[in-house]
Parts: structure tokens; C-alpha cells; sequence
């Protein structure tokens, strides 16, 4: 049985945002890029998404694009958005209104992961919930963690493909300030 958001983040936190954020690295972690040129969803992905939609889990992602795309994250998410939608294979569109204005991406070539600044820019918009990066590298996960994410290497044999979402919501059982 599911348990309700407010429930997992205590009752002192029922007006409050859900605990934690599960932020994703988008290339090769969400989505694949096929020999063609197309993109779609990664085995799972989509599934995966929907069932943190459902039990009420934000998330955001953390993706290195061209800092020349906007001015802000919106613009160069918008620009992102249209480059993905434009070679989009598959039934299922990418799920960009779950990401709401948790698509961070750099605002200058210096701060292109693996640099720090993306995940602190994550960390501090927070709300104080635990976060979490999800990604396919060794080298994303390590740098995530450093700034206090609870990281997660996907695409690793012998493990599951995502971190377990009952995982995830035992997260929000320990509620944290950032540091």
C-alpha cells in the first residue's frame, strides 16, 4: 500500500512540499539517442516516471546543454524541449510537465556537470527535502554526492534499472535541511 506524501514526511510537514526530489540526468539516463538520430525513452523509463507522477514524487532534471541556447534555464529548457520533441520516437511523448522549472542546465560553459554548480542550484531550491541524482556515469553520481545527493548509478548489471521507488519514498521518512 502506498503511503500518502505528508504521511512519509510527517505530519509536522503536511503543508509541505513532498519529500524528496529525484532529479535525472537526461542522455543515456531517461533517454537514448538511436544511431538514426532519434531519441526516445530508455527500457522503463517511462514507467518509471509515471509511477513517481503517482505516488506524488517531484522531480527535475540536472542536463548539460549549450549555455549559447537562453539566457535562463527556462529558455534553454524550451530549446531543449524542442530539440528532443523534434526527433522523438515512440507512443508515448517525453513527460516534460512533470519536470515543471526543475530543468536546470548551465548558464555558463564553466558550469557544465561534472562541476558542482547544477547540483547546488538544485540542492538550494529544495525546499529542504533530500535529493536525488540519477544518472548513467560513475563520474555524475560521484560529483552528486559530494554535494549531499543521494546518488544512483542507472544501467549497472544486477541491479535495478532506477532506483526502487518504495526507496525513494523511504527518503522522505528522512526529512533534512540542506547543509
Amino acid at each position: 500500500m502506498a503511503l500518502a506524501p505528508a504521511v512519509l514526511c510527517g505530519p509536522a510537514r503536511a503543508a509541505a512540499p513532498a519529500c524528496p526530489i529525484v532529479y535525472f540526468d537526461l542522455g543515456e539516463t531517461l533517454v537514448h539517442t538511436a544511431e538514426d538520430g532519434g531519441i526516445g525513452y530508455r527500457p522503463g523509463a517511462d514507467s518509471y516516471l509515471r509511477e513517481l507522477r503517482e505516488r506524488h514524487i517531484r522531480v527535475g532534471l540536472i542536463t548539460n546543454v549549450p549555455s549559447a541556447w537562453g539566457a535562463t534555464d527556462a529558455e534553454r529548457a524550451a530549446r531543449l524541449k524542442r530539440e528532443v520533441d523534434a526527433t522523438w520516437h515512440g507512443s508515448t511523448p517525453f513527460a516534460w510537465q512533470d519536470f515543471g522549472d526543475r530543468i536546470l542546465t548551465p548558464r555558463t560553459e564553466a558550469e557544465r556537470k561534472p562541476a558542482p554548480a547544477l547540483w547546488q542550484r538544485a540542492k538550494a531550491g529544495s525546499d529542504g527535502c533530500r535529493v536525488v541524482h540519477q544518472a548513467e556515469t560513475a563520474e555524475e553520481v560521484r560529483a552528486a554526492s559530494a554535494v549531499g545527493f543521494v546518488p544512483y548509478q542507472v544501467g549497472r548489471p544486477h541491479r535495478p534499472a532506477f532506483l526502487p521507488v518504495r526507496l525513494v519514498e523511504l527518503l522522505g521518512d528522512r526529512h533534512h535541511s540542506p547543509a
